[in-house]
């Protein structure tokens, strides 16, 4: 058995205390062994966590990792304009090589920011797999399906992709890859098509993973042509369940909230995307409140602008209190939870706590900076005040990603120059 040593450190327990502790890694069974009083423990190999905070790793329910070599190419556009004008133009040029170089980036970028494991949309999905293998990190992927503007023999092809790549890829990277149908949002694929192929993936046992309530332009056509709010009529194609996820979910009434928790449904809330595209403020805190699981996501760096879940929690937080009219709102305890505990649970994953028998995730950020100072609340800091740059160290499942700001076995150099050459290429191609 090989074993890891995390020593030195205060350690953000599951019920939000902190305790200074030594925590040991079985770095075979990719599990927490044992959490002790500091010094008491020991392991051939060792992680230096003194002046530290030792978090679980943070979960990302929510993004398109590829969409890294988009970043900063359209903004300040709100999103059907930003879409149609913009990105679906480029992305309709990219090969399987630019998805695996942009989700290179994205998840270095991840790994550097102390995320380990992420639920992303999108195509070329198994060069998206490779990079995950290759990092060392976990995810859930899936091939996004669109049927608008196609005939129904494409339209078709694509359902059904969507359905046989969530088959094909579950359980890749040794495990550390899970899968879901997705398709894209509710006014982007046809009724006939989710009725026939909703059941399908529900009877293949698939995750389902889809865009909902975005923006006021999600909600009316739906309510104009069925005469129904959105999430009552995808709960009518069967789309809602304790196995699905949905991003956004922006402009949701109290029914819809209800009907989110009585199903067990589950959401991927992106503060910045929402803001930079002005879609709206989602009513998070009343959504926790009603029992539904939300977790913070970042959604792709094009509507971002960047993969830092840190930064995204501190919009979280300031987000949700102007959309309660409540700064008790969002507090502080529950933004953390939504980046760990509460992620996990979107996923359905078994992460995002620090406990003896789980998963070994973990990040260290360095405590020793000046915004940090003085360290009065601790959690906090982690909702306001941590940066992605003060991530130290990064493991997932007992192996360390990131030691000392070095993201193990891969050239960050190299990526980065990749990701520049595939971007120009990219945009060069769509501009003829």
């Amino acid at each position: 058995m090989s074993e890891l040593l995390v020593r030195g450190g205060q350690v953000l327990l599951p019920d939000q205390t902190i305790e200074r502790a030594d925590i040991l890694l079985d770095q075979t069974a990719g599990t927490i062994e044992s959490i002790d009083e500091p010094g008491s423990l020991s392991a051939d190999d060792e992680l230096d966590a003194t002046d530290s905070l030792v978090i679980p790793g943070l979960i990302n329910p929510h993004t398109h990792v590829a969409m890294t070599l988009l970043r900063g190419l359209a903004d300040d556009k709100p999103l059907d304009a930003w879409l149609q004008e913009d990105i679906w133009p480029v992305e309709a040029e990219m090969e399987p090589e630019d998805v695996r170089v942009g989700a290179d980036l994205g998840i270095l970028e991840m790994v550097k920011s102390g995320t380990v494991a992420f639920s992303d949309m999108y195509f070329h999905v198994p060069r998206i797999a490779d990079a995950v293998a290759e990092f060392g990190v976990k995810a859930t992927l899936g091939h996004t399906a669109i049927t608008v503007g196609k005939d129904d023999d494409a339209a078709t092809a694509d359902m059904q992709e969507s359905l046989d790549v969530a088959q094909e890829l579950a359980g890749a990277a040794d495990g550390r890859i899970r899968t879901a149908f997705q398709p894209h949002s509710l006014t982007t694929v046809g009724e006939e098509y989710l009725r026939e192929f909703l059941p399908k993936a529900v009877a293949a046992d698939l995750r389902i993973h889809c865009h909902a309530n975005e923006t006021t332009d999600e909600v009316q056509p739906i309510v104009d042509e069925h005469g129904k709010r959105p999430l009552e009529y995808a709960d009518d194609v069967g789309l809602l369940g304790p196995d699905t996820q949905l991003a956004h979910c922006v402009h949701v009434d109290e029914t819809e909230i209800e009907l989110l928790a009585e199903t067990g449904t589950s959401v991927a809330h992106c503060p910045a995307s929402n803001m930079k595209l002005a879609s709206g403020m989602a009513p998070v805190q009343t959504m926790l409140d009603a029992g539904v699981d939300v977790g913070v996501a970042t959604d792709g760096a094009a509507s971002n602008n960047d993969l830092d879940l840190f930064d995204e929690m501190r919009d979280a937080a300031m987000l949700g209190k102007l959309a309660a009219d409540d700064p008790s709102a969002m507090a502080a305890e529950t933004i953390v939870d939504c980046a760990t505990t509460n992620a996990a649970a979107v996923l359905d994953m078994d992460a995002g706590r620090i406990e003896t028998g789980a998963p070994a995730d973990l990040v260290v950020i360095d405590l020793d900076q000046p915004h940090l100072t003085p360290a009065h609340d601790l959690v906090s800091h982690l909702a306001y005040a941590v940066r992605g740059s003060d991530v130290k160290h990064t493991v997932c499942d007992g192996q360390v990603l990131m030691r000392d700001r070095d993201v193990l076995g891969v050239d960050e150099t190299a990526i980065r120059e990749r990701a520049n050459e595939h971007a120009t290429a990219l945009v060069e191609r769509a501009a003829e």
